[in-house]
């Protein structure tokens, strides 16, 4: 009875996180419209904060219960099916035309994350420790580089430089009471969601022999992309190919630095080596993304590029399973 209903709960986790983030977006949304603040603006912070936010609180529930196996592999995991599985699905349904900001900026900017995180999480190899983790500070520092990202997205906007790749919902007609009493649920929802989600997965990590890192890494990470998928499908059918693959890297720096940076900040994640193999299959699939792009002769990412992406992240679930 005690499984089915941590099951159960773990279900319902899911469905509160992404019922939860899209309340907080819409409420926020219109509130952010009512002070006429621009739709560029609301897209960059509350748009994609709200698609990452399932991510932000399945970590923060999982730093303050000290499973940080969970929560990197949560994140790493996140955004291995975005790279992967979400712009390979949103690829096949429509061809994704590629900004050329998004591969002199975005792209490489993402990379870096990657590759910062790589540096933090192992620095122990050029000390006397012989503990890998990201530390308190390492944290503060993933902020910093995250703040270095708006303020230059902020600025390049103003120059004229940055297109706008994301609108905000259509909130016009939501009252401000409405608007507020939405906050509050997701508010609600985001907790009580990630909560379940956390304590569920431990659950069956224990249960069926499987490492929470594990857990983290398939059914947590694949559950909280959930809004990212349905973002950049829906972007996709709609031919809104810059809001697809913009929803994606941008989701992917915040989940690294901000994300990442906010978990550490917490209480220090400590990590294991294995986790290197994962961050180098996401630096892969990002690289991989520019080459597409870079290499193709209309800048864009086809059917058959994401028919080559979907079989790279199968082959992956494959590894992770076997590697259990």
């Amino acid at each position: 009875m005690d499984s089915i209903i941590i099951y159960g709960l773990f279900v319902i986790g899911f469905v509160l996180l992404i019922k939860g983030a899209d309340w907080l977006v819409t409420g926020a949304s219109s509130i952010a419209k009512k002070f006429n603040i621009s739709d560029f603006v609301v897209g960059l912070t509350i748009v994609s904060m709200g698609t990452s936010m399932p991510e932000l609180v399945v970590n923060i529930a999982a730093s303050l219960n000290g499973n940080a196996d969970i929560a990197l592999g949560n994140i790493i995991g996140s955004n291995i099916s975005n790279i992967y599985l979400i712009l390979g699905i949103s690829s096949i349904i429509y061809p994704l035309t590629i900004n050329k900001n998004i591969v002199k900026m975005e792209i490489p900017y993402s990379i870096l994350a990657a590759i910062l995180l790589g540096f933090l999480a192992n620095a122990s190899f050029f000390s006397s420790s012989s503990h890998h983790q990201i530390t308190r500070f390492d944290g503060f520092l993933l902020l910093l580089f995250f703040a270095m990202f708006l303020i230059y997205v902020i600025r390049s906007f103003k120059d004229g430089k940055q297109e706008l790749v994301e609108e905000a919902p259509d909130v016009t007609g939501i009252s401000m009471p409405k608007a507020i009493l939405l906050i509050g649920l997701g508010c609600i929802a985001l907790f009580l969601g990630g909560q379940w989600v956390v304590t569920g997965a431990e659950k069956i990590a224990l249960q069926i022999g499987m490492s929470q890192s594990l857990v983290g890494l398939t059914v947590v990470a694949i559950g909280t992309s959930l809004p990212e998928l349905v973002t950049s499908a829906v972007a996709a059918f709609k031919k809104n190919t810059d809001i697809a693959v913009a929803n994606v890297l941008g989701s992917n720096i915040f989940n690294l630095l901000w994300v990442l940076g906010i978990s550490a900040a917490i209480r220090p994640l400590p990590f294991k080596e294995i986790l290197n193999t994962d961050l180098l299959i996401l630096i892969l699939g990002s690289i991989l993304l520019m080459l597409s792009v870079v290499t193709g002769k209309k800048s864009a990412m086809g059917k058959k590029e994401g028919i080559v992406f979907l079989f790279c992240y199968v082959a992956y679930m494959a590894y992770l399973i076997n590697r259990g």
